[in-house]
This record gives structure tokens, sequence and C-alpha cells, in this order.
């Protein structure tokens, strides 16, 4: 863009002499001075220089022009060194830069760009040509696709993308990428059509909308613009995002899709759909075969064609068929067909049903189920967990009592992970009940409520009885148990005689008796008291194992000098009872027991410690 307004400016100035030259007879043709180029960004301060440099007394009378519709419009005055603006649009951005008569044209705008003149009287006339040229960067560029998309099968040009970029100056160019390649004008595949904006501002705002045929082949084409322009720094560009332009095209196969991938299994979530390779997906039917008939039936789908096994059954097993009619072109496609196969577990038995046996006697268990797939088998213990041992059969021999309770018989296909069905069966080992306890102990406040428990078990199940009054729940945690607990009031009678639950059953009884023990708990005053009271006896006893040294030390009994011993005479029974020891730099209220009866005595000498052995 700078060229061609210096080519311009070059004309203009070319013309100006030549009128002036052929103006005045006899006056000598003056050659045609060149404009000097001066860039700035919209914004920016800029410099007007008037010619070469001078010295400043050259420019002791400058005058300056704006070119405008080939006229000269004064717009500054240097006089002396001082300038002095022209009334007008520039009256209030135009001052004096430095010595001379360069000018500084600050807030410069798109539109000063314009020819200035700077004419020199001294000394001698002469006249000097500024081109302005004013730069803008435009904002990053817009871009919007077709989102209804192209059809490959229509002939002329569709618009592809539109591309915006605003507030730049001058226009900038605009290039389109496919795929990171520049895209070219080819008749009846590729046109570019531009057009620009210009705002009140005077900045311009550029449109370039790309229309092109495309191919099925361009589905997941990546375009995008990049906008091209000049700063004083330099060449600079800015790109768009990319985007993707829907491309509709026919179906040429339909095939079926099953998810989750892999073995499927009774209860999983399966879900079953069509899909074709063309583009908008077309109108799908479902078709499951009919083992009876081995005919085709639609199945039910919901709206987005979906078929959903929510959970899978063994049933759900078959042969699946997808169909698939374009509207547009009225043309039916069918996928190959597809057998699902849901893997299942089912009828898990165990024989017998409700076992039951003497003790001390043998029981054979028997497991069996039903599967499309080998089956491994597992005996666990319901309530442990513990595994008994593999395979269909598990013997018990010499049964006990503890044997009685609940089992699980595991039926699992190793080839399809996490496929299992368990039965449960209760095995009840004849005999009368039998209670944890004979007797147990409960702590209890009076005249508060209280839940007393019991438990038995025994086959047949037996049941519990209570000898005092009160509001008894039960239940049963498995066959052969029951819990019974009862609400009762804690009153000085129950205290006292206590509660005695009896289990029975036909084959006989059993009882626990449970005693009450009074919890007590002191007041919280009454607990502070006695600590008060602790208190004050801990002090009364040192108070008078202290008077009574400080008697014998009045007596003479003690010594109070750093060296020897003395003993004390105590009666026979007293004797070897206790060693006390005596530091002689403390006053006799300050002595205190340090070793209980046959204690080891320390080594006297020691920072003048004395030792008085009382024990003969």
């Amino acid at each position: 863009m700078g060229l061609p307004r210096l080519v311009c400016a070059f004309l203009f100035a070319a013309c100006c002499c030549c009128r002036s030259a052929t103006g005045v007879p006899g006056e000598e043709k003056q050659p045609t001075p060149t404009p000097d180029p001066v860039e700035v960004e919209v914004g920016n301060t800029a410099l007007l220089k008037c010619g070469p440099a001078h010295p400043s007394g050259n420019f002791s009378q400058v005058e300056w022009f704006l070119i405008h519709k080939e006229r000269q419009i004064p717009i500054f005055r240097v006089h002396q060194g001082k300038g002095q603006s022209e009334p007008g649009e520039y009256e209030h951005r135009l001052s004096l830069h430095g010595p001379g008569a360069t000018l500084a044209l600050s807030q410069v705008t798109p539109h000063d760009d314009r020819m200035f003149l700077c004419k020199s009287k001294q000394p001698r006339p002469q006249d000097h040509y500024v081109q302005l040229q004013v730069y803008k960067a435009p904002e990053e560029p817009t871009i919007q696709a077709n989102v209804l998309g192209i059809h490959v099968d229509i002939q002329e040009l569709k618009e592809v993308a539109t591309c915006v970029g605003r507030n730049g100056y001058p226009i900038p160019q605009v290039i389109w990428y496919k795929n990171g390649r520049p895209l070219q004008e080819e008749e009846n595949r590729v046109h570019i059509q531009s057009s620009q904006t210009v705002e009140s501002s005077g900045l311009y705002t550029l449109k370039s909308v790309l229309s092109a045929r495309l191919v099925k082949e361009d589905k997941d084409a990546q375009f995008y613009c990049e906008l091209s322009y000049r700063l004083p720094s330099g060449n600079r560009m800015k790109e768009s995002k990319e985007v993707t332009v829907p491309v509709l095209y026919p179906a040429e196969k339909v095939w079926v899709e099953v998810e989750p991938v892999g073995l499927l299994k009774e209860g999983d979530h399966v879900k079953i759909r069509c899909l074709t390779d063309g583009n908008p997906q077309p109108h799908f039917t479902i078709n499951k075969k009919n083992p009876s008939t081995e005919e085709m039936e639609e199945e039910s789908t919901d709206e987005n064609g979906l078929l959903s096994l929510e959970p899978a059954q063994k049933h759900h097993s078959g042969v699946y068929q997808c169909q698939s009619l374009d509207l547009e072109t009225t043309v039916m496609l069918s996928s190959d067909p597809l057998e699902l196969l849901v893997n299942y577990v089912s009828d898990v038995q165990v024989d017998p049903t409700a076992p039951e046996v003497q003790e001390g006697d043998s029981l054979t268990l028997t497991c069996k189920a039903e599967s499309n797939q080998d089956l491994e088998f597992e005996w666990l213990r319901d309530k442990t967990g513990q595994l008994l041992g593999k395979g269909p059969i598990l013997q018990l021999n010499n049964v006990k009592r503890e044997a009685g309770g609940r089992y699980l018989c595991v039926a699992s296909v190793p080839s399809v992970p996490g496929l299992n069905r368990t039965r449960r069966v209760s095995v009840g080992i004849f005999g009368s009940p039998w209670m944890a306890a004979k007797e147990r102990k409960v702590w209890a406040q009076e005249n508060a409520m209280l839940n007393l428990s019991c438990e038995a078990s025994g086959h047949p199940q037996p049941t519990i009885s209570w000898n005092i009054n009160g509001s008894a729940t039960e239940w049963n945690p498995d066959p052969q148990t029951v819990v019974s607990t009862l609400n009762v009031l804690v009153t000085p009678e129950l205290l006292e005689t206590g509660a005695e639950c009896t289990a029975s059953n036909s084959l006989g009884s059993n009882t626990t008796v449970i005693i009450l023990k009074l919890e007590k708990k002191l007041p919280q005053q009454e607990s502070k008291g006695v600590v008060i009271v602790a208190v004050i006896v801990c002090t009364l006893v040192l108070a008078v194992l202290g008077a009574t040294l400080y008697y014998f030390y009045k007596k003479g009994k003690l010594p109070c000098g750093r060296s020897g011993k003395q003993e004390i005479t105590l009666p026979p029974t007293r004797k070897s009872e206790f060693v006390v020891e005596v530091k002689s730099d403390k006053l006799p209220e300050e002595m205190a027991l340090l070793q209980g009866s046959n204690g080891d005595k320390r080594a006297p000498g020691d920072q003048g410690e004395k030792y008085i052995d009382l024990r003969h």
C-alpha cells in the first residue's frame, strides 16, 4: 500500500511543479521533489521533518500545508523559532518538536493518511513533501462455518465459511486455508469474495466469504482464514480458529454395533445400535430372528434408533440385523446378521432343599445349575465366608451342633468374569436349645429403663420366654437361632431377684440367669468434696511428719553436722521398717521420706548428705 501512495504523491508534486513553472513566464523550471514517507501507528505521534537537517537559522520562517484535493491548506507556521497553529482540524494536535521546523502530530488517526508540504523561505524558497502513512493492526479474525452442511451431489458452489477482520488500516489481505494449504480461485471449485466497510473511525472491516464444492473426503477437513497486514515494524499476520463443515453424502453400507464390547452376561446393560457410512444417519430399524418361525421381527427402539437390553437376559440371545432407509434416495440397505450371545447361569438348586440331621450323623449336599458354558462350584459358610470345598458335592461327616446354619453354593463360569449365581441352604442339627452362658451380669441404674437380651439356637428353632414382665421383641439371624430383647424398668425388686430367660423346643429347654448390678454414680458436688477431703488429709499427714522430725531435731537426736551418722533407738517391732534421708543444708521442715522398708542405703558423703539408720 505504501508504493501506490508514493507514486501518487510523486505525480501530484510533479503536476504542481509543472503548473508553477508554466504559470510564471521566464521562471526556470524546478525539479519535482520526492515526498518523504513517514510511517506511524494509529494513536501514536508522527514527526514531520521539513527536509534534511540544516542549521536552525535556515528555518527562521517556515509554513506547513496540508495537500487536500490539489489544494494547499495552511496548518502551521514557524517564525523566528516560534510555532503557531492555523485554525482548523489540526489546530490542537500540532506542535514544534525541538529546534527547527519539525512538527509533532499527536493522536494520529486513519484520516491523517495524507500528503503534507513544508515551505521554507531562507536561504531560498524551497518545498519539501512528506507522505504520512498510517497503520493499524486488525482484530483477531472471526470465522463462522456453514452449520447446515453441504451435500456432495449439489453441483453449484456453496458457502463454506465467512471470515471477518475488524478495525484494520489499511485494508488487510485475506488468505483461505484447507488442512493447512492455501486455497486459490478455481473455476467451478473454489471462489473467494471479499468486501470491506469503512467505519466512522476511518478503520476498515473486511468480510471474506469462501464458497466451494465439497466431496466426501472433506468431512474432516479443517478450514481457517489468515489476515496479512503491515505495521511500521514489518509485515504481520493473524489466523482464525479452525472449523469443520458438515458434508452430506448418502450411505453405502450399514452395520450393527454392540456395547459393551466382549463377552456378555446376564445382568449387563447392553445397547444395540445401527450405523452407516453416510451423513446424516438415515432412519433405522432393528430386527431379530424368531427362532420358531425363522422370520426377522422388528424390535422396539427409542427415538434415536437404539435398542437397550437392561438388564440383559438369556432370551435376548439371537440373530440381529439392521436396515436403513435413505429418505432422499429411497435406497434400503441391510447389515450383515449379527449373532448376540448372552452367557448365563440359572436354576441353581441344592439337594436336599431343607436338610436336617442328628448330631453325630453325616450329610451330603448336592448343587446343580444350568449354563451355556462350563461351570465350577464352590461351597462357603454363609456366616464367615469360609471356603469349605470345591465341586458340586459337599460331604459333612460326624456333624456337631456348630455345623448348623446357612451354607452357600456358588456356581460360576470361569471363562466369563463376574458371571455366577448363588443358592443358600440352611442345615438343621437336631438338638435342645443351646445358650452361650448359664449366667450373665448386667450393669443397671435404679428406676431406669433397660434392655435385656437373650440368644438361643437349636433345631427345631426354639422359643424364648421371660420370668418377668416387660415389652419383648424377637428376630431370627438364621433358621436355627432366635434373639429376644426385653425392655424393663429397673426396680429394687428386680435388682434383688434378677431375671431369667428360658429357651425351649420339642427336644428340651435351657435357661440363662441375668444378674443385675447396681451402677452407682457420685453426684458432681460430692465428688468435688471427696477430692477436697483427700487434699486436706494429705496435708495433715505431711504436717505431722514434719513436726515429728523437728521434735527429734530439737532433742538432739538428729545431727546437723556434715559428718557421721546417729542411730535412733526404736522398739524391736519397729526396727527395719524405714530409712530416713536428711540433707544437712535444709531446714528440718523440708525433710522427706525417700525409701520404704528394706530399701537400699545410698553412699554417704556426696553433696554433704547425711543418713539416719532407723533399723537398729
